[in-house]
């Protein structure tokens, strides 16, 4: 027979403890994190932006100075290249330094250098 008053009440429901923030607690973290990393991004694409900016004008700027220093250095080698060839011919008679060896006018040397 049953005990008086009767059986204790069973326990039927689960007892587990909170195992953490819910789905959309963690969906609207993921969200944050993403949009603040885009953010970030987007800032270092306008900074990435700007110093390449920068770098094109700066490299604009110093196309003629760097154009006169090649044509200073063409013009030094020239001269020191015309000095050599005094030097060495000096003995031939009739030699003149500078002057093409070539009897022709379409076999002349480059009056311009490309620097690259």
């Amino acid at each position: 027979m049953p005990p008086p008053g009767g059986f204790e009440a069973v326990r039927y429901k689960r007892n587990l403890p909170f195992r953490g923030p819910s789905g959309l607690v963690i969906l609207g973290g993921v969200t944050a994190v993403c949009a603040y990393g885009f953010y970030r991004v987007g800032k270092g694409n306008l900074e990435k932006r700007e110093l390449q900016r920068e770098k094109v004008w700066s490299r604009i700027h110093l196309v003629p100075l760097l154009l006169a220093e090649g044509d200073r250095d063409a013009y030094r080698r020239q001269q020191a290249a015309l000095a050599r060839e005094r030097e060495i011919m000096k003995d031939v008679p009739g030699w003149e330094a500078g002057k093409s060896v070539y009897n022709n006018p379409s076999h002349r040397s480059a009056d311009t250098i490309v620097v690259i």
